[in-house]
């Protein structure tokens, strides 16, 4: 994964993407210009664990490929298929979904039948998310992309845009919908 990391350094910057905001009135406002003062050019002070990388479709797609193969890319093995496997596993207490134990109103899917394991958010139940694919895993990101892995169909996805906040539009349900939906075997 050679184009992540915490920052777009300057070699790279003219492939880095701009960002938007939808606004009241339905256009689209810059809110993120790698070519002027862009947040991402510069080396954060903090680089969390738990966001704020920035990467290419390439890079992502590398990324969900290992985690379908059980952890094992191109002959290495960065993960152990039984820690992936616990990874996924919803682990809020009392097989509860984030329903009854989400704080405050943020969220970038629907909580109804998603549990939440180390690192990924799960689909638990079918009814209870009214989506697909039950025994998936997935993360997003803040400007509203996703990448999901489903070890049953054998499925990947890395979804890429650049809108802001990732509430904006249910770009992820209405993907998900479209793809199992296609799924014919």
């Amino acid at each position: 994964m050679v184009d992540t990391a915490f920052h777009v350094t300057p070699d790279k910057v003219e492939r880095f993407c701009a960002n938007y905001q939808r606004g009241p009135d339905k256009k689209l406002k810059l809110i993120d210009d790698p070519g002027g003062d862009s947040q991402f050019v510069r080396e954060p002070g903090f680089k969390s664990g738990g966001g704020g990388l920035t990467g290419t479709v390439a890079d992502y797609g590398r990324f969900t490929e290992m985690l379908r193969r059980g952890g094992e890319l191109d002959g290495h093995r960065i993960l152990g298929p039984r820690t992936l496997e616990m990874m996924h596993m919803n682990h809020l207490p009392g097989g509860k979904d984030l329903t009854q134990l989400a704080i405050g109103a943020f969220s970038e899917t629907s909580n109804e039948g998603v549990g939440f394991g180390l690192g990924f958010a799960s689909t638990m139940g079918q009814v209870e998310t009214g989506a697909l694919g039950v025994g998936d895993y997935y993360w997003g990101g803040a400007a509203s992309t996703i990448f999901w892995v489903d070890p049953k169909e054998d499925l990947t996805l890395v979804f890429m845009t650049q809108l802001m906040p990732s509430g904006t539009f249910n770009f992820r349900g209405q993907l998900k919908s479209l793809i199992y939906s296609a799924i014919t075997d």
